[in-house]
């Protein structure tokens, strides 16, 4: 019991956290609940939810728009390393970080004695979420709920309609995170690996409902980062009008096996027009603007930098000195992209950068570019080490 005593608590008026604000009161016996809700892009529905069950509750929520910072200091940064794991472009993982970081904030400025969240024991979000709490208030206890009472999603349910509170109050069949960059839908949940994937979701539409002409969509890149979309330039309202435009086109619906941080697989269910729009985008803009050697490095860091993200180490020292090098390669990826979508797909119908490197005048098999003579000598160099091989049966 934890009578007279305060703690924060990451609230995004969902089932977890709904019946978390509720148990660190009742259960907890925690005098002071601070619900400290976060605005990354979730929408005016989710936040309204929230907003009203807390109400109802007789909870007072902290408030806090960190959409900008989740565009400029994590997008951004998951844009320039092509930040995908196993197909999903990581979003959830880089949130569940900067809330964390917010909720400490709230409790160290409010002298509270402990933080808490509604992650389950079963799934990412707590290793995130608490190597965060450790990061930046070690000091405080971290309570989670779900996990230390062993409780399962229908136990869940079953005491939140005690307490007047529709668990089933959100759009769709399943619950699930939603940020402006990736929306995961019902997490660990879907157990049928035969049903189909719900694309009318929230931002994808499906196929035989996209229009029967072709979207065009002019994009242009400065150091690595998307600076103009179709004359939106504000960081956050580019990534909100592609997801609106992509997914009315059929774009970025996803559906993977996906290996869990604690090693087991689950079926996950993913929408991200923005993210499959632009990271395909940049990862072809850093193909004309980059060297190969460059590529082939990077592309080996890129895969490593989604990895730590996914699993919850955005706060490492390894994330900060890759993307040291990360950053470093960006100076080159400047150019313009015209594209076209169109029915679930994205073509790249146009592409020209000041940096790039591609230059016909010399390749070309049509022009003269340089000498073929001059190849004889290295050719030959090249393939010395075959004719030993040829020599000693290797």
């Amino acid at each position: 019991m934890s009578e007279g005593k305060a703690v924060a608590l990451a609230y995004s008026g969902g089932t977890d956290s709904t019946l978390i604000a509720i148990l660190l009161k009742e259960r907890y016996g925690f005098g002071k609940v601070m619900p400290v809700l976060v605005d990354v892009g979730q929408g005016e529905e989710e936040i309204d939810i929230a907003r009203e069950r807390a109400k109802q509750l007789g909870f007072d929520i902290r408030f806090i728009d960190a959409k900008q910072q989740f565009a400029t200091e994590y997008i951004f940064r998951c844009i320039k390393a092509n930040g995908s794991y196993e197909g999903y472009p990581v979003g959830t993982s880089m949130t569940r970080v900067l809330i964390a970081s917010l909720v400490a904030k709230v409790a160290i400025e409010e002298k509270a004695e402990a933080v808490a969240h509604g992650c389950t024991g079963k799934g990412n979000d707590q290793f995130r979420m608490e190597s965060a709490f450790r990061y930046y208030a070690p000091q405080l206890q971290i309570i989670a709920p779900v996990r230390e009472l062993n409780l399962s999603r229908i136990e869940e349910e079953e005491m939140l309609r005690k307490y007047g509170i529709d668990p089933k109050r959100r759009r769709g069949v399943l619950g699930g995170d939603i940020n402006m960059w990736s929306h995961s839908i019902g997490s660990g949940q879907v157990e049928d690996l035969r049903s189909q994937f719900p694309t009318d979701y929230f931002w994808v539409a499906p196929l035989e409902k996209t229009p029967e002409k072709p979207t065009v969509v002019n994009l242009r890149f400065e150091n690595g980062v998307p600076i103009d979309v179709d004359g939106v330039k504000d960081p956050v309202e580019i990534i909100l009008y592609l997801n609106r435009i992509g997914g009315q086109n059929g774009i970025g619906a996803i559906d993977i096996i996906e290996d869990g941080i604690i090693g087991l697989k689950s079926r996950e269910l993913y929408e991200a027009p923005a993210a499959t729009i632009l990271l395909a985008a940049h990862c072809d803009l850093e193909q004309l603007t980059l060297t190969k050697e460059q590529l082939r490095l990077k592309r080996s860091i890129d895969a490593l930098w989604a990895d730590i993200v996914y699993h919850g180490l955005w706060l490492h020292p390894l994330r900060k000195d890759l993307d040291a090098f990360i950053d470093s390669t960006q100076k080159y990826v400047t150019g313009s992209m015209r594209l076209k979508l169109y029915k679930g797909t994205m073509k790249i119908e146009e592409r020209n950068s000041e940096r790039s490197l591609f230059a016909p005048e010399r390749r070309s098999v049509k022009r003269g570019g340089f000498d073929q003579r001059d190849s004889t000598g290295a050719v030959k160099i090249y393939t010395l080490p075959f004719e030993l091989f040829g020599e000693k049966g290797r």
